[in-house]
């Protein structure tokens, strides 16, 4: 039986600093740089794979496993299928309750709790960035993503050509300069 901690941020300029001090006493530590968005983080999946039946899975927070209910009910149901169990630092602590049964039952019912309200929580922020969003539309003050390139616009009259005639994708992108992604929108 070991204790695994796995942290996690969103993105790669953001620091686990603070979450990897909270996960010190972990015999191991997994983590990932990389949005909650998709459960398909190659930590979390080796993370799965390596935990047994009687570790204990340690996050500092729900949220750092998933964004919504779906993923974190799925990757809660891998840690129970494989015999170990969830703690959740900035969750209240079942230690005290002696019938392992009741304990697991408990926490598992403020697990969903919790779930619920992150997925609230996520859904709420989205309203109210789409309201701020819609508020500066009608001030006039939003403009969304400005284009990076206008149809007129020679580079890319020059990378379409290019493609026209037989040039692939990294090609129009070595010769041009235009990243690829951007080519293809």
């Amino acid at each position: 039986m070991g204790k695994i901690g796995y942290a996690r941020v969103s993105s790669q300029n953001q620091k686990l600093d603070r979450q990897i001090e909270l996960l010190e006493d972990v015999s191991k530590l997994f983590s990932d740089k990389m949005s909650g968005q998709s459960i398909e983080r190659p930590e979390l999946k080796a993370m799965l794979d390596y935990i047994r039946e009687g570790d204990i899975v340690v996050v500092t927070e729900l949220d750092c496993l998933g964004r919504n209910n779906q993923d974190l009910t799925e990757i809660m149901n891998e840690i129970q299928q494989k015999g170990a169990t969830l703690e959740v630092l900035n969750l209240p602590s079942m230690s005290g309750i002696e019938d392992e049964n009741l304990r697991r039952l408990i926490n598992n019912l403020v697990l969903e709790l919790y779930k619920y309200q992150a997925e609230s929580e996520r859904k709420r922020i989205r309203e109210r960035q789409q309201q701020g969003i819609e508020l500066a539309k009608e001030k006039g003050k939003f403009k969304g993503g400005q284009l990076k390139y206008q149809k007129n616009d020679l580079k890319l009259k020059h990378a379409f050509e290019l493609y026209l005639n037989g040039s692939t994708e990294k090609e129009v992108e070595q010769v041009t300069g235009i990243n690829r992604r951007t080519f293809k929108r």
